[in-house]
């Protein structure tokens, strides 16, 4: 029996920051950036006071402040009303304030920052339905979902009643750490028998170890488990190199015990960093596989944006022994991406705004 088994980051079903939206690649940079400094400064334990300045130049730069029903912040600090001190206090025009962080360090005042959201076009999220659609996987490891009522209405309301493609009977989800609500679902044809989650692994410091969660999937396909363990490393926006490293080492040891409970092991995901990193190989040490190395793959070597460079690799199905002497022929999906220089999208793909996600879905069939 053939099996076709694929990842797919879909950029969170069905809200995402409208930075991301951003057509303008320096601008969107700008902005992300800018939020994780200032995110780096609140969560130090003292606030000297050239972090109060520079936070203020960030605050006023982005309009943080400007809490109006049609500001153009790209990010908001959310200060909980009746919990004590605030971190910073407003006077003046939202043109032109003053400015003053009243706080002196992260123990000082309860709340966080967090980017602003904006509801995705209706054609962006049929789009993403149609990769789903068109991949038309057996297994699916999703990427980016917000939870797991989202990818519940997505597979019925969109996939199946606005596309007329036939609804996943199972999927699953379990909230990770990320504060934004960027999470690891799985959408299958095949019993989901159980479920492990990883959000508490501890890293350093006496933070947690994944950014998100390394859910380990259990699948009753034929009488012999499918393990899917689903990933979404750190970004490499403000580097965490390091934190990757972290992160392949404890997948790695994850599969490993995978392995004792059945041969049939998949590490899939989106690991932003691309073949030759340390992460990467870490995995691949272990005696995993990617799929875009079988012989049957012949395609750009990339999963994101124009997908033409080995930089532009992030996204992995890694297969154990075992299975990787199953597969049977691989191959990448993107036609959900906008890249008009590079190749042809879907027909109602005309824009970054209209595209489905900058990834693309990577599925191979198995002889199972």
């Amino acid at each position: 029996m053939t099996i076709r088994i694929a990842t797919f980051n879909a950029e969170n079903l069905f809200r995402r920051p409208r930075a991301f939206a951003l057509e303008d690649d320096a601008a969107r940079d700008k902005i992300l950036a800018d939020f994780n400094e200032l995110v780096a400064l609140l969560e130090k334990e003292t606030y000297q006071q050239k972090d109060k300045d520079r936070m203020v130049e960030l605050i006023k730069e982005h309009q943080v402040h400007n809490s109006e029903k049609d500001s153009p912040r790209p990010f908001f600090i959310n200060q909980l009303k009746g919990a004590g001190a605030k971190l910073f206090q407003v006077d003046g025009p939202v043109d032109n304030p003053t400015i003053v962080i009243k706080a002196d360090g992260r123990g000082k005042w309860p709340g966080w920052a967090e980017l602003v959201r904006g509801d995705l076009s209706w054609t962006a999220v049929q789009n993403t339905a149609r990769v789903v659609a068109e991949v038309n996987a057996d297994v699916l490891l999703m990427v980016e979902v917000e939870d797991r009522l989202t990818l519940e209405r997505f597979n019925e309301h969109v996939l199946g009643e606005a596309l007329g493609h036939q609804p996943y009977p199972f999927n699953l989800l379990v909230d990770g750490n990320d504060p934004r609500g960027i999470d690891v679902g799985i959408l299958s044809r095949h019993p989901i028998t159980s479920v492990r989650s990883h959000i508490f692994d501890p890293g350093q410091g006496g933070m947690r170890l994944f950014s998100r969660d390394c859910p380990e999937f259990e699948i009753a396909l034929n009488g012999t488990p499918l393990w899917i363990l689903g990933n979404h490393f750190k970004s490499m926006i403000g580097g965490g190199a390091g934190l990757r490293k972290r992160q392949a080492e404890r997948v790695r040891e994850i599969y490993e015990a995978a392995l004792q409970r059945s041969e049939r092991v998949v590490v899939a995901g989106d690991l932003n960093d691309v073949m030759a990193s340390t992460p990467v190989k870490k995995l691949l040490d272990a005696g995993l596989k990617d799929a875009m190395t079988h012989p049957t793959y012949t395609g750009d070597p990339g999963t994101h944006g124009p997908g033409t460079g080995d930089d532009d690799k992030l996204d992995y199905l890694m297969f154990s022994p075992k299975l990787w002497d199953r597969v049977e022929h691989v191959e990448v999906e993107r036609r959900g991406i906008w890249a008009p220089r590079t190749f042809k999208s879907f027909q109602t793909v005309t824009s970054k705004a209209t595209q489905a996600s900058d990834h693309a879905a990577v599925y191979a069939d198995l002889d199972l």
